[in-house]
């Protein structure tokens, strides 16, 4: 079983109404040993009509969850984590967010390419989806290239999950170029990728990344992988985190991977 929830929001995310506290509670519920919370941060995210900033008021997230670490760590391991938005036009603000911030996890995520969140219907009415995911992974290559605070690289084909042409398929050989140069980098600087189960959540047959990605990475000696579900709210916690030990263990995987003071340590599946 997996019993540790990388990445996870609370109100102190803009896109999340759930208290931190009821998060904690239901994991201790769901068997939980440790969870970690990795707030949005995403400098210069776009206006949008549902008023979202993505801006995190860290001393308030800091002041609560160490709060919260202290109140249930009987019960439950509590880490501190965020997740950057990285743009390449942000990156040294990011930079400078992290500086000297103890977090135990730092998720680096694209999100916005050209302005624009793939989120929003916008994205895939500006590219068609296989020029919109190609582009999507040419920022990741871009943001990679020029920042390295970061741990793992949340939900890489985070684009794919709101592609709506029903004809399309993805396949790894479509994107093998930008897709290699991406995780050659991840590994040659000793960072990870996660494996985000909001895939399943939003229909897709995999989680996120495509099990091809998650298998590219390991061929080309990948090991550093986290488990997370984001969820920004109780009932997403773990979400189909029960599928997980099967489909890793076909893809060759042995052990998912934790982090406290980021540094990696591995469990066994």
């Amino acid at each position: 079983m997996i019993l540790a929830d990388y990445h996870l929001h609370t109100s102190f995310s803009s896109d999340s109404e759930s208290p931190m506290e009821e998060m904690i509670r239901h994991a201790v519920s769901l068997g939980l040993k440790t969870i970690c919370f990795t707030e949005h941060h995403d400098i210069d995210y776009p206006v949008n009509p549902d008023g979202f900033d993505f801006l995190l008021d860290l001393p308030s997230y800091k002041k609560e969850i160490f709060k919260m670490k202290e109140h249930y760590q009987d019960q439950i391991e509590i880490n501190y984590g965020v997740e950057l938005g990285l743009m390449p036009t942000t990156l040294d603000q990011c930079a400078a967010f992290v500086k000297d911030e103890p977090f135990d996890f730092i998720i680096g995520s694209t999100h916005i390419v050209d302005f624009m969140d793939p989120y929003d219907a916008i994205y895939f009415e500006t590219y068609p989806a296989r020029l919109g995911l190609a582009h999507y992974f040419e920022d990741i290559l871009k943001n990679i290239s020029s920042f390295n605070h970061y741990c793992v690289y949340g939900h890489l084909d985070y684009a794919a999950r709101y592609i709506k042409d029903p004809s399309f398929e993805f396949h790894y050989r479509d994107y093998s170029d930008l897709l290699d140069a991406i995780l050659r980098m991840i590994i040659e600087n000793g960072k990870g990728i996660e494996v985000n189960t909001a895939g399943l959540k939003y229909g897709m047959s995999d989680p996120n990344p495509h099990h091809e990605i998650i298998k590219r990475y390991i061929e080309l000696g990948g090991e550093i992988i986290t488990i997370g579900s984001d969820g920004h709210c109780p009932k997403h916690m773990a979400y189909d985190f029960y599928k997980l030990p099967d489909f890793l263990s076909n893809l060759g995987i042995r052990y998912y991977t934790v982090f406290r003071d980021k540094k990696p340590e591995f469990i066994k599946l």
